[in-house]
């Protein structure tokens, strides 16, 4: 179940994301298989080939990408989470959903 963002904040990832950019989506996440993440940072790009090619900077196998609609994109949570969104200067997202 996804929760904690609002429209405007979801269409701007959609619209990165159908042009071609590594878009991020940081929101609320609740999945029994994960109990101790409470959120996930969805990164998503319609070009799947650059979507792979910015994952394996940080290790993540194309297998993971979930490819849905428009928007093939991983799923990062955890410790992986933090650590990239860090390094991509997007941690604003995630701080501001701890810090509410």
């Amino acid at each position: 179940m996804a929760f904690g963002i609002k429209r405007p904040q979801l269409n701007n990832w959609k619209r990165a994301a159908k042009s071609g950019e590594i878009a991020f989506l940081t929101h609320y996440w609740l999945d029994d298989r994960f109990p101790d993440c409470t959120t996930v940072t969805k990164v998503a790009c319609c070009d799947v080939d650059r979507l792979i090619e910015w994952g394996s900077k940080y290790g993540l196998k194309k297998e993971w990408i979930h490819v849905r609609d428009e928007f093939p994109h991983f799923d990062l949570f955890g410790q992986w989470q933090e650590q990239i969104l860090r390094q991509e200067g997007q941690l604003d997202q995630l701080t501001t959903l701890l810090h509410k």
